[in-house]
C-alpha cells in the first residue's frame, strides 16, 4: 500500500521509500525513512497534491512522491 491508498487521519508507518535516485534521496532527507509514523491529512479531489503529517510537520506531496511511499496501517 502507497501513502496515496491511505484513509484519512489514519495513522501509518513507512515500510520502504522507492523510486529514480532523486525522488528516493529527497524523501528520505525530508525524514521520510522507515519506521517513521505517518498520517495523511488531505488530499486534493485528484490526490495530485496530498498533505501528510510527519513528526510534527505537514508536507504536501505529489502524487508521483506518495506513490514512492510503501505504508503499513497502525492498530
Amino acid at each position: 500500500m502507497t501513502v496515496l491508498d491511505l484513509p484519512r487521519n489514519r495513522w501509518a508507518r513507512v515500510e520502504a521509500v522507492e523510486g529514480d535516485d532523486a525522488i528516493r534521496t529527497r524523501l528520505l532527507e525530508m525524514g521520510f525513512t522507515p519506521g517513521e509514523c505517518i498520517r495523511l491529512v488531505a488530499a486534493s479531489p485528484f490526490h495530485n497534491p496530498i498533505a501528510v503529517n510527519l513528526r510534527g510537520t505537514v508536507f504536501a506531496l505529489r502524487d508521483y512522491e506518495a506513490s514512492c511511499l510503501k505504508v503499513c496501517l497502525m492498530d
